[in-house]
């Protein structure tokens, strides 16, 4: 009887494992690095030919290999990072399965330099398809080379594969880029057919890395967050935190998207935590823009299984859901803060985050920008101060006292309004200028998310109801979100087939226009096809976004200096001050710095 079912060849065995690690030379370059980096490299450099196709060369100065462990390296699961299946609930360094490099040699020739700073010489092994050819001495200082020549010489099925020698550069330029951010504290260096793509010197934090890799404007245009737990909704699980950057919004664009997820220092991708990050910049940037991020969440032992990919590209979270909740709300508590608002020039260089102390987060510049303050009450005119109140009664007190807003200078905390457009206000560090038609904006769409789950916005009877005119489609969507409309203070009365009768309305302030912003709401209600609309999650957003966008005073409306101070109030009681409904800045910052260089002192 013939048996169907055989052992297959090591060599075969070796081939099918590696196609499972060995994607790709821009894996052969992860693996390498990460090998290097948990033997406390403080320097790697790594040299590539023709997108490493021909060659990929990694040097460290770990602390590298004594011959036993050579001879062991290439070995399938022989590894120094676990002993036992309990220690993958704890492991911390980026390798554990001892599958890299059996792996990368089943499918190359592979060269290895490696010496562990023991005795007087390294040593020099040299493997053809998984094989042994040589073993021998070697001079050479402390640390390790490792080289991988003709990757899949013997899997042509494989090579054919590869892309263009371009693409496989930049996938393996992402490689680097990744463990890089992983990694600030570390040189690293990538050569590419002797041209250097990258040089990245050991730096101190995160900002001087960011801006070495991506210029000082666009580091500049990050935001440094930290646990924020006080003010999250969701109370983070016990020993999780979140530290990194976010990009201002007024500075994400649609296009190429730089984000990068670190866990325990261990670079992976999830889509899940991705959507939790857009969430968080929800009503803060125009639809369709991809917001920068580099986040790195730090978890307890045995909260993340990192061992169910064959990449490691993914991970588990035991609690998943209370990490999305956390990472959206840390996210959006970085963007409530000054230092997201907009700024004229990128001179505040980058942000900092420090690497030997990442319990601080960032530091001094992050809390800085927290300091509470006063703002100076400027005497009102008579009859001004319900301006802005209109339809709180009784929350008068919230204004001034949800969010801290800027320290005005204490002798010259006037406000100044500028073409009937724009507010001045002095502060410390500089100049706020507000746009007071983005600022109010802000605040309707907040009372009125705020008021959906209070029963409604208060409405304001009209003596004369207004018969208003619609089209078909219009009529239908009145009556799609009629109760919505009237927990926003439209109380509308279908009359006949393409009329409606409304009886009340809103009155966010004295130059509401009501017959306008009910004409304009329903239309773009009806159309969809702003981007407003799409950014909007729900019926309820759409219509508080178009109610704040619509209802908002306009540009050129003068205002009296009481309706500027009550503007100014109310805008910093809001969750997000810094940035109207549509994704525009509502306040641009003007540092005493920059206006010193334009003087020239």
């Amino acid at each position: 009887m013939t048996r169907r079912i055989q052992v297959l060849p090591d060599e075969v065995a070796n081939q099918i494992a590696a196609g499972e690690v060995v994607e790709r030379p821009a894996s052969v370059v992860r693996e390498l690095m990460e090998n290097a980096l948990d033997a406390g490299a403080t320097r790697v450099e790594v040299r590539v030919e023709r997108g490493g196709k021909r060659r990929i060369r990694v040097t460290d100065d770990g602390e590298g290999m004594s011959r036993e462990d050579v001879l062991l390296a290439l070995d399938r699961h022989a590894t120094s990072k676990i002993r036992t299946a309990s220690d993958l609930k704890t492991v911390r360094s980026f390798g554990f399965r001892g599958e890299a490099l059996p792996s990368i040699a089943a499918v190359s020739r592979l060269n290895m330099e490696t010496h562990d700073g023991v005795g007087e010489v390294g040593t020099l092994l040299r493997s053809t398809g998984g094989r042994i050819l040589e073993v021998q001495d070697f001079p050479r200082q402390r640390g390790t080379t490792v080289e991988v020549k003709g990757l899949f010489f013997n899997a042509p099925a494989r090579s054919a594969f590869l892309k263009s020698v371009s693409a496989e550069t930049r996938a393996i330029s992402e490689v680097v880029t990744t463990l890089a951010l992983a990694n600030p504290t570390v040189r690293i260096a990538l050569h590419s057919d002797e041209r250097p793509l990258l040089d990245l010197p050991a730096c101190r934090d995160l900002g001087e890395r960011l801006a070495r890799l991506w210029g000082e404007e666009a580091a500049s245009s990050l935001v440094g967050l930290g646990e924020e737990e006080s003010r999250a909704r969701h109370e983070a699980p016990e020993g999780y935190r979140v530290r990194g950057v976010v990009q201002r919004p007024d500075a994400a664009q649609p296009g190429l998207r730089r984000g990068y997820l670190f866990v325990n220092g261990r670079p992976f991708r999830d889509t899940a935590l991705q959507r939790a990050v857009d969430r968080g910049y929800r009503t803060t940037i125009p639809y369709g823009a991809r917001p920068w991020y580099v986040l790195y969440l730090e978890v307890p032992e045995g909260a993340v299984d990192v061992n169910v990919h064959p990449a490691k590209a993914e991970v588990r979270f035991r609690e998943e859901a209370k990490v999305q909740a956390l990472m959206e709300e840390v996210v959006r508590s970085a963007l409530s803060i000054e230092d997201s608002s907009a700024t004229f020039t990128a001179a505040g260089g980058a942000p900092h985050l420090r690497v030997a102390e990442p319990e601080r987060g960032w530091g001094d510049a992050h809390s800085a920008s927290q300091r509470a303050g006063t703002a100076s009450s400027a005497d009102p005119e008579p009859g001004q101060m319900a301006l802005f109140l209109s339809g709180r009664e009784g929350h008068e007190s919230e204004v001034a006292g949800e969010v801290a807003a800027p320290a005005l200078q204490p002798e010259r905390a006037r406000l100044w309004q500028l073409h009937n457009t724009y507010i001045l206000a002095e502060t410390r560090d500089g100049v706020l200028i507000i746009d007071q038609h983005s600022a109010h904006e802000r605040v309707l769409f907040h009372r009125l998310m705020e008021a959906y789950g209070e029963g409604g916005q208060a409405a304001q009877r009209l003596l004369f109801p207004l018969t208003i005119r619609l089209t078909a489609e219009e009529r239908s969507q009145v009556e799609e979100v009629s109760g919505i409309l009237h927990r926003a203070g439209f109380e509308v009365e279908p009359f006949g087939t393409d009329t409606v009768i409304v009886h009340a309305v809103p009155n966010p302030h004295p130059y509401f226009d009501p017959e306008r912003c009910f004409r304009e709401m329903v239309a773009e209600l009806t159309s969809g096809t702003s981007d407003l609309m799409r950014s909007a999650r729900n019926q309820h957003e759409r219509i508080a976004m178009t109610f704040a966008c619509k209802g908002a005073i306009k540009a050129g409306q003068r205002l009296s200096e009481g309706e500027m101070q009550e503007l100014f109030d109310a805008l910093f009681a809001t969750e997000l001050p810094h940035h109207d409904v549509h994704g525009r800045p509502t306040i641009v910052r003007l540092s005493a710095g920059e206006l010193e260089r334009k003087f020239g002192r």
